[in-house]
């Protein structure tokens, strides 16, 4: 209880559509995400205001090169190793094993991508961690069917996760279905692939493609655990505990509504049925979700193993509308300024000790182990004359951030491992930038594509890799 346990997952996290490039590549098909431009014309895309299904010559999308991971895994995962790792968590394109999502059969370069790069990570005793969905829909499925609105996608997603679950299953036992589920009702289009049209209901749509996806991700842990029977099968949430601005009993009400609009679909994963709280909302909101006879019963008897979540920051909430003017920002999450707590560049509050509260609030709910499979800061990183970048202030923010990691295992909280977000640096999210820097390692390429992408190690490399070396106990 003193410290980090026996055999804890050190690691990174990095997703496909962020880091892969070669976005059509080997056969492999356009996803979601491969449709978001750069900069201020990327935000109403990831709403679900969609122009186009093709890539538009006039506009820059990230994703198509990222930082090339894709012909560079090779060099990124002996980085990667020389730090330390004892796991990376990634993510698989579904569009790489079946390009447009519905096919008859998988792409087998597509697949064997991925068998070599889970050969890589073996040979350097690197354990992977897998996310089957993570922010990319083929896009033929959103054309085709509407994306996760339809029905049909619980049944092709099925098909994919079968499919790799077969491949794979003496090389991967850590998975995830969904990449942090509860984004869907902030980022419709990236964490649903939906588009809406004029005049329809956006509410009804999105927690209907939220079921769709609670009932893919039931049958996935199903399937997994059929195929792989040591295979520990998680879900993600978007997690940051929501803190009332003041006592005021209307502003605490308002904080735990927040908290539940996204635990709601952690509830349903680690428990296997929809909450009363869940039930209520739906028929105040005059939402009809449309389910099939055995959705409960597949929901009931295939809970996720673990919870695995992000964590950044967390957020406030006030019901005074003179407070509520106070707004800083918070991943996609609205939050009022903290007044106890500084902010990054990006404005994102800077909370060490909400990630202790907030895995310590995850285990009391639900009893199962976590995972911090994100976790990290956004800065903009400026090399010396030297080449060199002295990132004090990344270090500084991990450190915090790791003590009170550790103050939560000792709480007796259950905590199989860390993979901190972007570990090497890649595009941003939320903006398609690179100068948003996350990583240990340095690439060079900037906001618009330019760069040689070099890779070179920053301070906070060598300081990771003394933390993973001592288990924890230097920080």
């Amino acid at each position: 209880m003193s410290g980090f346990p026996k055999g804890f997952l050190w690691g990174g996290a990095i997703a496909a559509n962020q880091t892969e490039g070669a976005y059509l590549e080997d056969g492999k098909g356009l996803t979601t995400v491969d449709l978001l431009p750069t900069r201020d014309k990327r935000f109403p895309v990831m709403l679900g205001k969609l122009s186009s299904y093709e890539p538009l010559e006039s506009e820059f999308y990230p994703s198509h090169e990222a930082i090339d991971f894709y012909h560079r895994y090779k060099e990124d995962i002996a980085l990667f190793a020389e730090m330390g790792f004892k796991t990376l968590r990634l993510s698989i394109s579904w569009a790489r094993i079946f390009p447009n999502g519905d096919d008859a059969e998988p792409n087998e370069a597509g697949l064997q991508f991925y068998d070599d790069v889970f050969d890589e990570l073996k040979k350097h005793n690197i354990e992977p961690l897998v996310t089957l969905a993570h922010f990319d829909v083929p896009v033929n499925l959103v054309k085709e069917y509407g994306s996760w609105r339809n029905r049909k996608l619980v049944d092709l997603f099925e098909t994919y996760a079968r499919t790799v679950f077969t491949r794979y299953k003496d090389k991967v036992k850590y998975w995830l279905t969904f990449n942090e589920i509860n984004m869907l009702l902030h980022l419709p289009f990236v964490g649903a692939g939906l588009v809406f049209g004029e005049g329809e209901n956006e509410q009804q749509i999105k927690y209907q493609a939220a079921h769709h996806q609670l009932v893919a991700s039931a049958l996935a842990v199903k399937a997994g655990h059929e195929i792989i029977p040591d295979a520990m099968i998680g879900c993600m949430l978007a997690a940051g505990m929501t803190y009332p601005y003041s006592s005021n009993p209307d502003d605490v009400m308002d904080a735990m509504d927040k908290d539940r609009e996204s635990f709601f679909f952690i509830d349903v994963q680690s428990r296997g049925e929809y909450p009363g709280y869940a039930k209520r909302f739906f028929q105040e909101n005059g939402i009809e979700l449309e389910m099939e006879e055995n959705d409960a019963n597949i929901l009931k008897e295939n809970t996720v193993d673990y919870i695995g979540f992000s964590y950044y920051s967390s957020r406030v909430t006030s019901t005074d509308p003179k407070v509520q003017e106070n707004q800083t920002s918070g991943n996609v999450f609205g939050s009022i300024k903290n007044p106890y707590l500084e902010t990054s560049e990006w404005g994102w509050t800077i909370d060490p000790k909400g990630l202790r509260i907030t895995a310590n609030q995850l285990y009391d709910r639900y009893q199962k182990p976590l995972f911090v499979v994100e976790n990290g800061l956004g800065a903009v990183d400026v090399p010396n004359e030297n080449g060199e970048v002295i990132d004090d202030y990344r270090i500084q923010y991990l450190q915090a951030h790791l003590k009170e990691m550790k103050e939560a295992i000792q709480d007796g909280v259950d905590i199989l491992g860390y993979t901190s977000w972007g570990p090497i640096d890649i595009v941003s999210a939320s903006t398609g930038e690179m100068k948003k820097r996350y990583g240990y390692i340095y690439v060079d390429r900037d906001n618009d594509g330019n760069g040689t992408l070099k890779r070179t190690k920053k301070k906070s490399f060598d300081w990771y890799k003394q933390v993973i070396k001592t288990n924890g106990e230097e920080l």
